[in-house]
């Protein structure tokens, strides 16, 4: 299989952790902000980095997932078209706070039969001494698909498979993994996620769909779960939605942007309490919602974090050491949108389970 050097850091010099190479190569400068002004600064320098999925795997490492930005000179538009990635890095480290690996190219999308480009958010799971990588990508027909690899490593190469699953759609998996040893994929994102394209059944195109479907008072549009088979390369069941609900029992309805969804569903569990958080996407919240089962319906709950600095926001929640953290990123080092870098903070729950919100940027 091909395995393009990066444009700006070789695989090679980030394998080696060659300092003089990265300081010679690497694209993702200072931008003279105060660092101070952010919570949390970043893990990585040599490379842009997002939407990371956390882990932390038998050997006690944590592995971090991200996306792979870099700038590809596509115009900017509300789809997402200038995130236009093509690769996977693996991160790793032993705590938080100590030093991060940033591993050779774990997959990249000419390895891939059937993607056409935008290889997205992704995530990971662990069975029986294989490791999967879960990723969406826009297929030859320019539809989001997800797609399974896998490896003997947590860090790759990763082996895809020929084709993406059997009847999926939309971006950013998520893999839960329950008490009992099952294994659920959560799924989905709108606008540019191209969610909404389904609310029939079948894939809709056309630029009426870009957005939402134009029903404020209607129940929001709602990601899918599946359980996966014990193969861990298809799903196992047909797909259901995943309901989100207000208070009083009623569905978060599509108006509600502050509370709606629109994508990086991420599901842990916590003494017993499913866990179900999510992106707002337009109004730039971290939400959560909680229920008694992987498949819901899940009561919203609150606020995980405020606004980061840059339209996106996306996370994943692990534990390590009996403490809670949060992997989410911002635009710090570039000030570019598209152009991203992965972040951990402690997440800290009260008593009664409760998430305290978090506040990205407390020096501004």
């Amino acid at each position: 299989m091909t395995r393009p050097a990066l444009g700006f850091v070789s695989a090679i010099s980030l394998a080696a952790g060659s300092a003089a190479a990265i300081a010679a190569c690497a694209t993702a400068p200072e931008t003279g902000t105060d660092a101070s002004a952010y919570l949390s600064q970043p893990l990585v320098t040599e490379i842009y980095t997002a939407d990371p999925s956390a882990h932390v795997w038998e050997d006690g490492r944590i592995y971090i997932y991200p996306s792979h930005d870099y700038e590809a000179g596509v115009p900017e538009d509300d789809l997402g078209s200038h995130f236009d990635m093509r690769d996977y890095h693996v991160l790793s480290m032993d705590d938080v706070g100590g030093p991060v690996t940033v591993h050779p190219v774990a997959l990249d999308k000419d390895d891939v039969p059937w993607v056409g480009r935008q290889m997205w958010a992704p995530d990971a799971a662990y069975k029986d001494g294989t490791y999967y990588l879960y990723f969406p990508a826009k297929d030859k027909d320019d539809i989001f698909r997800i797609g399974v690899a896998t490896s003997d490593s947590p860090t790759g190469p990763f082996t895809p498979q020929a084709e993406p699953i059997a009847g999926s759609y939309s971006i950013d998996p998520a893999v839960f993994k329950d008490d009992d040893g099952s294994y659920y994929i959560y799924v989905g994102g709108i606008w540019g996620g191209q969610l909404q394209r389904w609310a029939t059944g079948t894939y809709k195109g056309g630029p009426e769909l870009n957005g939402d479907l134009g029903d404020d008072s209607a129940p929001a549009i709602a990601p899918y779960i599946a359980k996966l088979s014990d193969d861990m390369l298809q799903f196992a069941e047909p797909k259901r939605n995943v309901l989100i609900l207000d208070e009083d029992g009623s569905p978060i309805l599509a108006g509600d942007h502050d509370r709606r969804f629109f994508e990086a569903p991420w599901v842990f569990k916590k003494d017993g309490v499913y866990y179900f958080t999510y992106s707002t996407g337009d109004t730039h919240f971290l939400q959560y919602a909680t229920g008694d089962n992987p498949y819901g319906p899940f009561t919203y709950k609150g606020k995980i974090m405020d606004p980061v600095e840059g339209w996106t926001t996306h996370h994943s929640i692990f534990q390590k050491d009996g403490k809670w953290y949060l992997a989410y990123h911002d635009v710090q080092l570039s000030g570019k949108t598209h152009l991203r870098n992965v972040k951990i903070t402690e997440l800290t729950f009260n008593e009664d389970g409760s998430i305290q919100t978090i506040d990205p940027m407390p020096g501004k």
